[in-house]
């Protein structure tokens, strides 16, 4: 809505992939469909059971960190956010607050606060259908067994999430518009997935992202500190790219539309209906005061620097080519089209074709025409070795773009030498000037008169596609000329 002013900050939680949980021994599996398998009394909040930190997760998320470009903690600690609720049967999460791991930090221009690491919660089920024989006792022995199911309001916990270790990066509230929101979300699953840090999967919850959505009038004068923030909104576990942008323009719609009206917007904590696409209230927003916050008196202080293998040197050296690396090094190496680029860059598959293809090529002009066949006409990855022959078949005027077409499709389905297949299939292209020569005059024989455009295609037919275009219309002009 006009005169009004959009700022977002954008709180992102993604499952980490450890072999064990963050506390405990018990195994992290996010593909484990059995409710209640992967659990032991440290993650069941059994009383007296103590945690253990998991080395590994630790070093994944100052691994993120050191891409980032944030400042890794010297101290760090773990601390207890109290809170009641079914899913945290200890009565508090282990989290942290006043000592992140990381602080500070950008990724796509947006500024970061911080990135810590605290143990997820269990799964919670509601209303799902079951036989009425687990039922029977609570249920009056009058009622017909003729019905399999029946459907009774219930909330079942699952543990086999509770205490997989989680990674939270707050940005700051810095970000202007739903898109660019959304594109931040994508970066990040990227990243992380190249460092091998999540699998990142939305769709299966290891990434999760909340957005703090406040809204205040453009007309409004800035002070000393900036503009004034309007009233921060939290809308949470927004579970797709296209979810958050619209649960964003939503919340723009709705508190630009309540300020407008002279009302007032509340601090609280929304949701997201997916069927109605608009957002609903869940609860009043929390503030850090009320989970009270204090050092878990179970888990040690660490200092960081004092371990070899979390030094900021040895962290950088763990790195891969990160994304807007490999973005740089394909434009400048390469001379590829950005929208390729991004291609190759988001599917690594597709990624290692076009390296492979480059290592064979050399020369830019034919790996930016591989690129092309790559991005039009293959749907399933080929060997680079294939792909190059294609490529230098069509570059010395032996196959012409519609062979080659041809030629890959056989190869998707059933590989192959790309000269033999050319030969097997006429795909060959005739360029011998003594026999274009003849048809070139034929046809100008019988099409007297006829432009040179229509005698060119005439050609074509009579060599049923197998001439050498180019050279046949060096012919024609030729002829045509004398």
């Amino acid at each position: 809505m006009k005169g009004y002013i959009l700022t977002v900050g954008l709180e992102i939680h993604a499952e980490l992939k450890t072999e064990t949980k963050m506390f405990c021994n018990s195994k992290n599996d996010t593909s484990e469909t059995r409710p209640n398998t992967n659990v032991c009394p440290v993650c069941l909040g059994y009383p007296g059971t103590l945690p253990v930190i998991n080395k590994e997760a630790v070093r994944k998320v100052l691994q993120l960190g050191v891409a980032l470009g944030g400042e890794i903690a010297d101290f760090t600690e773990f601390d207890r956010k109290n809170y009641f609720y079914p899913d945290i049967p200890k009565g508090y999460q282990i989290s942290q607050y006043k000592n992140p791991l990381v602080q500070g930090g950008t990724l796509n221009g947006i500024a970061l606060t911080r990135i810590h690491l605290e143990e997820d919660t269990a799964r919670s089920l509601h209303n799902l259908q079951f036989p009425i024989s687990n039922f029977q006792s609570s249920l009056n022995e009058s009622m017909s067994n003729e019905n399999s199911k029946l459907k009774i309001e219930n909330s079942l916990l699952d543990f086999n999430r509770a205490g997989v270790p989680l990674m939270e990066l707050v940005t700051e509230p810095v970000i202007k518009t739903a898109e660019e929101a959304s594109n931040f979300a994508r970066e990040l699953q990227l990243l992380l997935k190249y460092l091998n840090i999540s699998g990142a999967n939305m769709e299966k919850g290891e990434m999760r992202v909340e957005a703090n959505v406040s809204v205040q009038r453009s007309d409004l004068k800035e002070n000393s500190k900036g503009l004034t923030l309007g009233t921060k909104v939290e809308v949470k576990n927004l579970n797709s790219f296209k979810v958050v942008e619209k649960a964003i323009k939503f919340e723009m719609e709705r508190q630009s539309g309540l300020l407008e009206r002279g009302k007032v917007v509340i601090q609280e904590t929304r949701g997201w209906d997916e069927k109605k696409e608009e957002t609903f209230s869940q609860r009043l927003k929390e503030s850090a005061h009320d989970y009270r916050y204090f050092p878990d008196p179970d888990l040690p202080k660490l200092f960081i620097k004092e371990i070899t293998e979390f030094e900021d040197k040895v962290l950088k050296e763990s790195l891969p080519e990160l994304p807007w690396e490999k973005r740089e090094r394909y434009k400048l190496d390469y001379k590829l089209k950005d929208s390729d680029i991004e291609i190759y860059v988001r599917d690594q598959e597709w990624g290692k074709l076009v390296e492979g293809v480059a290592e064979i090529l050399k020369d830019t002009s034919l790996i930016q025409l591989a690129s092309n066949y790559i991005t039009s006409d293959l749907k399933t990855s080929i060997p680079a070795k294939r792909l190059s022959e294609v490529i230098l078949m069509i570059s010395s005027g032996e196959i012409s773009s519609r062979g080659a077409k041809e030629i890959l499709k056989i190869i998707q389905k059933h590989d192959g030498d790309p000269k033999i297949i050319a030969e097997q299939k006429n795909l060959l292209q005739i360029s011998d000037r003594e026999v274009l020569g003849k048809i070139v005059s034929e046809v100008i024989k019988e099409n007297q008169n006829a432009p040179a455009q229509y005698l060119v295609g005439q050609a074509m037919k009579k060599m049923e596609g197998r001439a050498n275009p180019i050279i046949l219309q060096e012919l024609f002009l030729k002829m045509l000329d004398h």
